[in-house]
């Protein structure tokens, strides 16, 4: 979601004083613009075709320039495309390239490098987690499945500077849609000469404002700036360290000792303190993104859904956002979370009731299935490293044990949790989030339905797939359409497909030394738009 182990160029960085792993730059031989760039985990890969995680997603958007892009206000920009056309119908977008264009090693990005990337992406060889994104193209899920040829997907090369993408109707968020890391183009030649090297440091040829020069796990990853980038003289920065903060609260004493410039999250049970010490440097704001626990729907007892409402019932959100997350978080009852302009989310139908009434409700359904003190029902639940994370998994064990609910917890490092969640590895419960790929609702359902790489539920229902189905056919109509995808929600919420427990918020820590680190609601914040004040 190939790790190079390399040993650092000697004066490059030293070890740090707040303990092993932990390092400081040391003062170059001239005044570079040099940022290190806190990021909660170190990503699985580099290759746009096999990542999933937010944290992955901060480093290609860097490395990599899909056809359209994201400003510091996450608002769409010309990316490798310097213009689109769409058709009456909405169903077929014609891109121009821009004529400077080029890779790293200083070739043209063409439209065939787009068609080769696209149909990687949907080659079911790549094993793309993100694969089903691109079912919106005309054969794209056909090829995905091994039911039509690579030349029969709607990506087609005009001329060298012309890609003409058809749909299989009209989509409204398909431009954002190509704002996510999965659509970004790959290098052919290099991929066929490398393989598998083609992402190490010293190979990896890629399109956007920089590129990567050093990868040392569990330390940091350096990208420099990118000369053969169209708009290299407007990118300030000369270096981005992206450095491993899985411990939230290590990140903050380095932040605090300036090896930090920033860090995507806090330790949040340290809120109240940390307002009062860094002020304005906090920048907490409203996120689309919703934090679920993804509970194994065809696994015995969890396949009767009456037991998942029964357990979702139980949980105190209310205390999960107030007390574990210190406001930093909202309760949450839909897989959709508010903030989509004209989309009512569906709720749990006991989002309502008070939380003893609902905990009687689930107790009362426990006993009707033959659960309780007497005879306990052992769940599992699984998440991955974060004193957040241990925190509400904690909570909810607590909360859960009075109605006979036992609950055991295993943690793993962010990368062996999602791999095994990604390859269907087998659990009960996993802690789970999802963040907005586009301002639709159909990114936070998309990732229920059963040919989904996201579906870590293996939730399958048909009448689901009949409403999300539907959807996509009404994509010329807005009114239509959120209306079929507040069905399809309706009833992946009454089914218990995924447990909701929380809205995001964002909570970085920003240093005032820089600029152009916008707040936004899909906290993106391109490094080519940051500068630092030296």
């Amino acid at each position: 979601m190939a790790k190079l182990s390399k040993l650092l160029k000697a004066g490059v960085f030293a070890v740090g004083i707040l303990g092993v792993g932990a390092f400081q730059f040391a003062a170059p031989a001239f005044a570079e613009m040099v940022y290190n760039r806190g990021n909660s985990e170190d990503p699985e890969s580099l290759d746009p075709h096999k990542t999933s995680t937010v944290n992955e997603a901060h480093i290609l958007r860097d490395l990599f320039q899909g056809l359209v892009m994201q400003d510091s206000k996450a608002e769409l920009i010309p990316g490798a495309a310097e213009s689109w056309t769409v058709s009456k119908d909405g169903a077929v977008y014609t891109f121009k390239l821009r004529a400077d264009g080029k890779w790293s090693d200083g070739t043209p990005v063409t439209a065939d490098d787009f068609v080769y990337s696209f149909r990687r992406l949907l080659d079911p060889k790549t094993g793309a987690e993100y694969a089903s994104m691109l079912y919106v193209i005309k054969n794209g899920e056909e090829l995905n499945t091994a039911k039509a040829k690579p030349e029969d997907l709607g990506v087609k090369a005009i001329d060298p500077k012309t890609l003409e993408i058809t749909l299989k109707s009209a989509t409204p968020y398909f431009l954002e849609m190509l704002t996510h890391q999965a659509t970004y183009p790959v290098n052919k030649a290099s991929i066929e000469k490398l393989g598998a090297d083609w992402i190490k440091p010293g190979n990896l040829v890629s399109n956007g404002a920089f590129k990567l020069t050093e990868f040392v796990p569990n330390d940091h990853i350096k990208l420099v700036k990118n000369p053969e980038f169209f708009d290299a003289a407007s990118v300030k920065l000369d270096v981005v360290n992206y450095i491993p903060t899985e411990d939230r609260s290590t990140a903050i004493k380095r932040f605090e000792a300036g090896e930090l410039d920033s860090n995507d999250d806090l330790p949040t049970e340290q809120l109240a303190d940390l307002k009062a010490k860094f002020g304005d440097q906090l920048h907490i704001g409203p996120f689309l993104g919703t934090y679920y626990y993804a509970i194994k729907t065809d696994k015995e007892p969890w396949s009767n859904p009456e037991l998942r409402n029964a357990v979702s019932m139980a949980i105190d959100r209310d205390f999960l956002a107030e007390k574990v997350w210190q406001g930093a978080m909202l309760p949450g009852y839909s897989m959709v979370p508010p903030g989509i302009k004209g989309y009512e989310a569906q709720k749990a139908t006991f989002a309502d009731k008070s939380q003893l009434d609902r905990e009687d409700d689930a107790k009362a359904v426990l006993e009707k299935l033959g659960y309780g003190p007497n005879h306990p029902l052992k769940m599992e639940i699984r998440y991955n490293t974060s004193e957040n994370h241990k925190n509400t998994a904690v909570a909810i064990q607590e909360q859960l044990k009075p109605l006979g609910i036992e609950v055991t917890l295993l943690n793993e490092d962010m990368k062996s949790h999602y791999s095994h969640l990604e390859h269907k590895g087998d659990f009960d419960v996993a802690r789970a989030a999802w963040v907005a790929d586009y301002q639709d609702p159909e990114s936070f359902l998309g990732i229920s339905r059963k040919a989904s790489g996201n579906n870590y539920s293996n939730f399958n229902n048909p009448k689901f797939e009949e409403m999300m189905d539907k959807a996509s056919a009404d994509g010329a109509n807005a009114e239509a359409r959120f209306k079929d995808l507040q069905g399809a929600e309706r009833v992946l919420v009454d089914n218990v497909g995924q447990i909701p427990l929380l809205y995001y918020s964002y909570h970085d820590i920003v240093s005032s030394k820089l600029t152009g680190f916008d707040d936004n609601v899909m906290d993106v914040h391109p490094s080519r738009f940051i500068s630092k004040a030296q």
